[in-house]
Formats: structure tokens, sequence, C-alpha cells
């Protein structure tokens, strides 16, 4: 499957969703990551925060939490005794339960930058046997590993948006793939056209929980983001502000909306920060199948 993707997309410096993701920190609880199952003596599984994308469906690790403050202290490594969850039983009903009904289509996640994308997309493509690409880091491939903030120092912001729409294109003509795209894919008309071959899905986060975390990590990366003088919370704050302004209505596009605020209340907890990545799968997989029944 991931080299006839591969082949398909003519691009052989794409690689399929076994690829390495860069390692992000400090991720709103947005990114539990859990290691594959060590087959040592203890039988135990190594937890690393971030070291790996993808979950070992059924194996669960306690007490891994990123802070979601403006601190830049990464996550504490734990390691605990593997057990199975409510939540990835729960995570894998669904994912069987939905996976005939989406008949290959693919599955596109848009956002607004650091909303989780990336770990989610793995996390669905797991459960789901899809591939998985990150729009973002295609382009960088294409470019010759160029990261994506030097290609808009180096050819502008226009330059960037024409590639993202070729990638979203070819991907358009794939099937069984989740698709994590840059937070201003969705600005364009015929992004949505090519996106809405599959099934897009709007991961919603509120703006401060955002800040905060993009904070923590930094915003070098982050070609949209210019601190000017002051606090670093505050311009992040700030800019993504007029970001949303700028796409706000183009989110409403998206088959599905998934908010954090909305899980949070669910579960009952007061802090979108407390939401963590699986649970955020799940609530995805349940818009999609109430979407497929409308």
């Amino acid at each position: 499957m991931e080299a006839t993707v591969s082949q398909s997309l003519r691009l052989t410096t794409w690689t399929s969703s076994d690829y390495t993701v860069p390692t992000m920190r400090n991720s709103m609880r947005l990114h539990t990551i859990f290691e594959k199952k060590k087959r040592d003596n203890n039988n135990m599984l190594q937890c690393n925060h971030l070291a790996t994308i993808k979950p070992t469906i059924g194996h669960r690790t306690t007490g891994l939490k990123a802070s979601c403050t403006s601190q830049n202290s990464p996550a504490s490594l734990l390691k605990s005794e593997t057990f199975i969850t409510e939540e990835d039983l729960l995570l894998k009903e669904k994912s069987e339960e939905i996976k005939p009904c989406l008949s290959g289509r693919c599955i596109y996640l848009v956002g607004m930058m650091g909303s989780g994308k990336t770990t989610i997309g793995q996390i669905l493509s797991e459960v789901l046997d899809y591939s998985f690409f990150d729009s973002d880091k295609l382009i960088e491939q294409t470019a010759g590993g160029t990261p994506v903030s030097d290609i808009f120092k180096l050819h502008g912001e226009g330059y960037f948006r024409n590639k993202e729409t070729e990638v979203l294109h070819k991907l358009s003509l794939m099937h069984q793939l989740v698709i994590s795209t840059g937070g201003g894919a969705v600005i364009r008309p015929i992004n949505w056209k090519y996106m809405h071959k599959g099934i897009s899905v709007f991961i919603d986060v509120p703006l401060d929980a955002l800040a905060q975390r993009i904070t923590a990590i930094g915003t070098a990366s982050r070609p949209l983001l210019h601190h000017g003088t002051g606090d670093a919370y505050t311009q992040t704050f700030r800019r993504l502000s007029k970001l949303w302004e700028e796409r706000s209505e183009a989110y409403t596009n998206a088959h599905v909306r998934v908010s954090l605020e909305c899980i949070a209340e669910k579960l009952g907890v007061g802090d979108v920060c407390s939401v963590n990545p699986t649970q955020i799968a799940i609530e995805a997989l349940v818009q999609i199948e109430d979407y497929l029944k409308e």
C-alpha cells in the first residue's frame, strides 16, 4: 500500500507513514505518545515523550502528561507496566465500526497551527490501517528538505501555498490516507475541492491553549508568528487571534468539527489541556460516523 502511494504520487522523496516526524515538546497533553512494546524480560513499555507518534493499540502507560504552561520544560520520562485501558478498547472498537463505512476515503485534518493534527492523524492512521502524510513535510521533502520557515523566507508565502495546493491535489487522487494539513491550507477554495473528495475534520482548540503550547516550544518553525517586543505569550496570542479572524470562516467548510472544549465538558474536566490524543481521536471517529449516517 505505502509503496503504491509513493509511486502513484511520483514523488520519490515522499515517504510513507513510517517516516520520522521531528520531536515536539510540551504538547498541551495533545501528545501522549507511546513507543511500541519492548520484548524484554520485564515485559515493560518504555514511554519516551514524543519519540514515536504511532501508539500501540491496546497498550498504554500511565502518568505521562506534558505541561500546558509557557514554561519550556520537557515532560518526564516514565516507565509503567503495560495494560489495556477502556479508551484503547473504545478507540479500536470505533475504528472497526467506521472503517467499512469510509470505503477507503481519505481523512483530512485541518485546524490552527499547534492543534495536534499530526499526532492525532497518526493515531487515526494506525487504528484504521491507513497511511499517514503531513502535507508540510511533503512540501519540505519536494524542496530538498528545506524547512517551511526557510521556504517562506526564500520564496514567499505565495510560492508555498502553490506547492501546498499541488500536494493536496496529488493526495486527493489516493485512497486510505490520513492527511495532516497546514494551518493555512483552508484559505484556498481549490484546496477544499481536493479535500472534499475525502472527509475533512476540523480540530478546534481554544486560542489561549494554542498560544501556551506554541510559546512553550518556540516559534522558530512558525513563519507566520513573528514576535514583536514584549511578552512572548501575548505576542503569540495576538498573532493567532489575527490568523483566526482570517481563517475561522474557512474552517466551517470541514465536514466534521472536533471541539476540545466539548470533549473536556463530556469528560467533566475543566481544562482542555487534560484531554489526551486518544480521547480526541475517539471523538473524531464518533463525529465522522455521525456525518456518514446523515
